[in-house]
């Protein structure tokens, strides 16, 4: 018996040191990081209609005070209407690590983010942002990276 307990925790104290130390590569046999991608990564994208991808749609904003929740995808095409420009992320407690590449692709309309939990921070900057986000329609502020660092948001212009 005593024979027994002592290979279950050899087997067990392996396994556990396996996963402790595991890399995963994708098309290399000698990973140099959890993960180690040897080629090119695609990313899902969302609001931009594409005939090659089932379900592709327009990613409308909501109106003040119900704006359209931002929860998928990673690369997002932001399309403001009218009275429709207001987008807003996940508390970013509840997301650390996520990443949104953001555009507007709107010719005439400034879309508004919001968040429902963390502030805006410029990589930049050591204070906060006031929400909402504003990405113009007419400048080079069109496109925006934002990370959750499990507190707040990050973004770059």
């Amino acid at each position: 018996m005593n024979i027994l307990k002592h290979n279950f925790f050899l087997i067990l104290a392996v396994g556990l040191l396996q996963n402790g130390f595991s890399q995963v590569g994708i098309n290399t046999t000698t990973p140099l990081s959890t993960l180690d991608i040897c080629g090119n990564l695609n990313v899902k994208e969302i609001g931009l209609v594409n005939a090659n991808v089932s379900g592709s749609a327009t990613f409308y904003g909501g109106p003040s005070g119900s704006a359209t929740h931002i929860d998928d995808g990673v690369y997002i095409s932001l399309t403001p209407t009218s009275g429709n420009q207001e987008f807003i992320l996940p508390n970013a407690v509840n997301v650390p690590g996520r990443i949104y590449v953001m555009r507007n692709v709107s010719n005439s309309i400034d879309a508004k983010i919001y968040t429902f939990g963390g502030s805006f921070y410029a990589k930049d900057s050591s204070g906060a942002t006031g929400a909402p986000l504003t990405m113009p329609y007419n400048s080079s502020l069109k496109t925006v990276i934002v990370i959750s660092d499990g507190a707040n948001w990050t973004y770059i212009y």
